[in-house]
């Protein structure tokens, strides 16, 4: 019993430092965002009614949506937006259009995660650093170029995992989370009729009274649950119960006592609507916050890199992106990779970020866009969850999702009027991601169809080849085919060129499937074929690490017997040409071609060995 409570509060300590330091450095701009909009008066009425939305808000989308709803649509116990899109997309397998379109959208708000994993650095360490301003105006021509250099330090040390110090973001994240408290405690004691905004008739009488300015700054109020979405996709790594006690012992406490430690600020003293978040502080404790600040905002930053790589090898293996050079970082945890292109690819375009934006009130113009967009996709395909994969009467399903449809269409609209001032970024990036994804989606297709066309039959093949065989070597040759009973490319040139065959023949296909994992009881199917040869189906999850060699190792006693020091691997490199007319439009057979050629060897992703590896080339067109 007691190693089972020292489990749930390691792991309690765990979530609060990497599932909620994003939405836990929201307090260093979201207040001042909304009254820097230049739209709402800075009266006590406006002020109780701000702080009621900002409460209502995060009880309403995160209490209610994600850590009541959402994290019960668990995919074998893994969470996050493809996680949610393989559910729907199962749930709905009957009605092919609908799952068609589903995907496409479920892929979009993948795209849009990358967006977003631009926006959330670059506005969190530059929050950070911008406190230095609030110690002297003299360190302003410092901001950017100190944001720039602790950015390039986190994505530099990515590549050697996070294992080391990664134990130390639970615990100075949950400082953060009680330093927050703290700075907020001696305002609310000064002018404790704050509380009173916890009531929602506050909220609602400001958005009675200014319909209007309540759309407007909509956009400015999301900034309190950025970071809503590492909830469901954290589910994993730490499971419910962890998440859920986190969020209402530390996280919405904290976070709530700091927002009314703002609103309470900004009653005694107007002027420091500047920035809030800072002038919380006495003089003496400006400089350790600053740091303590830029340290939460760093985590925060980290948790989202390592969520696009997990998301980007996801993708990878659902078949919307090339193969990638992924290093594990980790012996004990394979979850922890390296992911060398996103890295820096997001820490490019962070830095553009930067410098195209220059404040984080700018950045704040940028944010919000990508994130409810996100959030409304999520609604919309928990509705399929529920009503097709749960079973749920209609009327419950529309009436639980629809709610939340409403809510979430508010804040995507107010969003959409910051789409001239900055939003267009992450937009940008989501798209220019979707228009990869999807590309090599369908050149996959029809790089399939070309060589299925083209391919003959491989059982046939083999009792033609057997009907005069040729000279057999010893040891096992492994062929990889992207169908099964079809004769791999590789086998024709090595009869064509080698003139021989091995002792044992095994046709490998490496499916992927839209589930996290399948167990070591379903890896690999095997079908015999005769003359020593087998037909092999080797089965993954979007979240197992591929390992061809190790996954056929379960051969062994079913009529395979696999010497590691005898066996090749042939593979087909394939050398695409793009074509006019039929399949996609030229410009994209041309990007697919390219994708195509720059994509990570098959042999690595595969995790073959480097010394038993034939790689034959062919042409195909598409």
């Amino acid at each position: 019993m007691a190693s089972n409570q020292s489990s749930l509060g390691a792991l309690t300590l765990g979530a609060i430092g990497v599932v909620y330091g994003d939405i836990g450095t929201s307090v260093l701009y979201a207040v001042k965002e909304v009254f820097h909009t230049g739209h709402v008066e800075l009266t006590p009425d406006n002020v109780y009614g701000i702080l009621s939305i900002f409460v209502w808000t995060l009880t309403v989308i995160v209490s209610l949506k994600y850590v009541t709803l959402v994290l019960r649509a668990d995919n074998h116990g893994e969470g996050g937006l493809v996680a949610m899109l393989a559910l729907a997309s199962e749930s709905i397998r009957d009605k092919p259009k609908l799952r068609s379109a589903m995907l496409l959208i479920g892929i979009f708000g993948t795209c849009l995660f990358y967006g977003d994993g631009v926006i959330t650095p670059a506005i969190s360490v530059l929050s950070a650093v911008e406190g230095l301003e609030v110690v002297s105006p003299t360190f302003r021509k410092a901001v950017i170029p100190l944001t720039l250099v602790i950015l390039f330090a986190l994505f530099a040390v990515q590549k050697h995992g996070t294992a080391g110090i990664g134990k130390f973001f639970g615990p100075i994240t949950l400082i953060w989370f009680l330093a927050i408290a703290a700075l907020a405690l001696p305002h609310i004691v000064n002018h404790p009729e704050i509380l009173g905004a916890l009531s929602p008739h506050h909220a609602l009488r400001f958005m009675w009274a200014y319909p209007g300015v309540t759309f407007i700054i909509l956009g400015a109020v999301v900034l309190c649950v950025t970071g809503g979405e590492a909830l469901y996709a954290d589910m994993g790594h730490f499971g419910k119960k962890p998440i859920r006690l986190a969020w209402f012992s530390v996280v919405m406490p904290c976070l709530i006592l700091n927002y009314f430690g703002q609103g309470a600020l900004l009653l005694e003293d107007p002027s420091a609507v500047k920035n809030p978040f800072f002038n919380l502080a006495p003089d003496w404790a400006l400089l350790p916050l600053v740091g303590l600040a830029t340290a939460a905002t760093v985590i925060a930053s980290q948790a989202l890199i390592s969520g696009a790589f997990s998301v980007t090898k996801q993708v990878i293996q659902l078949g919307y992106l090339p193969r990638l050079q992924i290093q594990h970082t980790s012996i004990k945890d394979t979850g922890q990779i390296y992911i060398p292109f996103v890295n820096w690819g997001l820490f490019v375009a962070i830095v553009l970020a930067v410098g195209l934006f220059k404040t984080s009130s700018n950045l704040a113009a940028a944010y919000g866009i990508a994130v409810t967009l996100d959030m409304l996709i999520t609604t919309v395909l928990t509705f399929f969850v529920i009503r097709y994969g749960w079973g749920y009467p209609w009327a419950l399903c529309v009436a639980a999702t629809g709610f939340f449809f409403v809510i979430d269409l508010a804040f995507f609209s107010s969003n959409l009027l910051k789409l001239a001032d900055g939003g267009w970024f992450p937009l940008l990036i989501g798209g220019a991601i979707f228009l990869l994804m999807t590309t090599w989606y369908e050149g996959r297709r029809l790089l399939n169809a070309s060589i299925r066309s083209d391919s003959l039959d491989l059982g046939s093949f083999l009792d033609a080849v057997f009907v005069s065989p040729p000279a057999r070597v010893e040891g096992t040759a492994v062929f990889l085919s992207a169908e099964p009973g079809m004769v791999p490319n590789a086998l024709l040139h090595n009869l064509k060129h080698n003139k021989v065959l091995h002792a044992h023949n095994l046709f490998v296909t490496v499916r992927n499937h839209s589930v996290p994992w399948v167990g070591l009881d379903e890896r690999v199917e095997i079908e015999p074929l005769g003359h020593d040869a087998w037909q092999v189906i080797v089965n993954y999850g979007f979240k197992n690490d591929p390992d061809l060699p190790k996954a056929l190792e379960q051969l062994k006693g079913r009529g395979v017997a696999l010497d590691p020091m005898n066996t090749s691997y042939f593979l087909s490199r394939d050398i695409v040409i793009p074509s006019l007319g039929g399949g996609m439009a030229f410009w994209r057979e041309k990007l697919f071609a390219q994708m195509h050629h720059n994509a990570s060897a098959a042999a690595a992703f595969l995790n073959l060995p480097n010394n038993a590896v034939v790689e034959m080339g062919s042409k195909i067109e598409i």
